[in-house]
């Protein structure tokens, strides 16, 4: 008998450390003496700094409070008690002179002399409330808009349908003039209902580069520019083409920069920033590598009692205007299976569009 070989080769086993790459929150391990042994990616998003550099210097390097106690004081209160200490909505600078304000848990391995800390950016989770918010706010007012769509529209068809056989019975083309004002007030009155349901067109998808959609959109945006308002611009132009559709992103853009250049009146800064973000949650999906898009003015601002209602259909601020700018923008984002938010203050307002740079999703 032919004795069988047994290939000594196992399937390599994921490592442990390994696993906490696809965890939301930013996990940091450090020794006794506060020296940084491992990051995960969301650490590495967090903090702006990569393992590579920061593995085996001290955390104070990269990372510190900006008020109250110091990290080194919080990990000792940890030790000498021996047990999980928790610090809520914590200030921190981070490696490249940032600030965030973190949720932050400090616990010590059993099997080892190492010490885990935990840190959950505050505005995460407060855009993740937002979002879910957002979804059932979404979800309701496309349900109200088909309903009073439905309404409106068969009335309509049935005043359309009148006016053209009473357009064949009247005698003079000075009383049919009066009929061809209520046909064009109806199809008008239709359109502004198709509107008010949003765009059901699914995205065109091709390979795209961000920064050719924005510098067109800058294009058709600066031949109305004011002299007063200046544009400016931070790229990051290592970001690769992702899928979607052209088209509906300019139309997302435009829109955005249009509210910023009426938001100043003739008077201001408007910035257009790229990033890449890596492990963010977008609609309940963790990505591998997201695109951000921020852009922002030095405007008054957006009233507070307004703010959590901009993206609902027919909420404005000015009188001219029909209240559906911010809600098409929604409404396209969230077909590429992205996110835009807000935030609002007097002299500083963002809106931040999120979009998948691809399909490397973990959930």
């Amino acid at each position: 008998m032919i004795p069988i070989k047994r290939s000594k080769k196992k399937l390599a086993a994921p490592e442990p450390l390994a696993i906490l790459d696809g965890l939301d929150a930013a996990v940091v391990l450090l020794s006794v003496g506060n020296e940084i042994e491992y990051l995960n990616s969301s650490a590495e998003n967090l903090l702006r700094v990569s393992s590579s550099v920061s593995v085996g210097k001290d955390l104070k390097s990269f990372c510190a409070t900006l008020e109250g106690e110091s990290l080194e004081n919080i990990l000792n209160d940890a030790r000498r008690a021996g047990t999980v200490v928790s610090r809520h909505a914590l200030p921190l600078r981070v490696a490249d002179g940032g600030r965030v304000v973190v949720d932050l848990l400090c616990n010590g391995l059993s099997t080892s002399r190492s010490w885990v800390l935990e840190l959950r950016p505050v505005e995460a989770s407060l855009r993740r409330a937002e979002e879910e918010m957002q979804d059932k706010v979404f979800e309701a007012a496309q349900e109200m808009l088909a309903g009073l769509a439905h309404e409106i529209k068969n009335p309509l068809g049935g005043l359309r349908g009148a006016a053209q056989l009473l357009e064949r019975e009247l005698p003079t083309p000075e009383l049919q003039e009066y009929t061809r004002i209520i046909l064009h007030e109806v199809d008008r009155l239709r359109r502004l209902v198709d509107r008010l349901r949003g765009d059901k067109t699914q995205p065109q998808r091709r390979m795209v580069n961000i920064h050719e959609v924005l510098e067109h959109v800058r294009r058709l945006l600066q031949v109305n520019l004011p002299t007063g308002v200046a544009l400016r611009f931070d790229y990051d132009l290592s970001i690769p083409e992702f899928e979607a559709d052209p088209e509906q992103l300019v139309q997302v853009f435009l829109n955005l920069l249009r509210n910023a250049r009426q938001a100043l009146a003739g008077q201001g800064m408007i910035l257009i920033r790229t990033r890449v973000e890596r492990f963010v949650n977008l609609q309940q999906h963790l990505y591998r590598l997201v695109l951000r898009v921020d852009i922002s003015d030095d405007g008054p601002g957006i009233s507070e009692d307004l703010l959590p209602r901009i993206f609902l259909p027919l909420v404005t601020s000015r009188a001219e205007g029909m209240g559906m700018g911010l809600a098409i923008v929604q409404n396209l984002v969230r077909a590429h299976g992205g996110t835009v938010h807000c935030r609002s203050l007097p002299g500083d307002t963002e809106f931040s569009v999120r979009l998948p740079l691809s399909d490397g999703r973990f959930a």
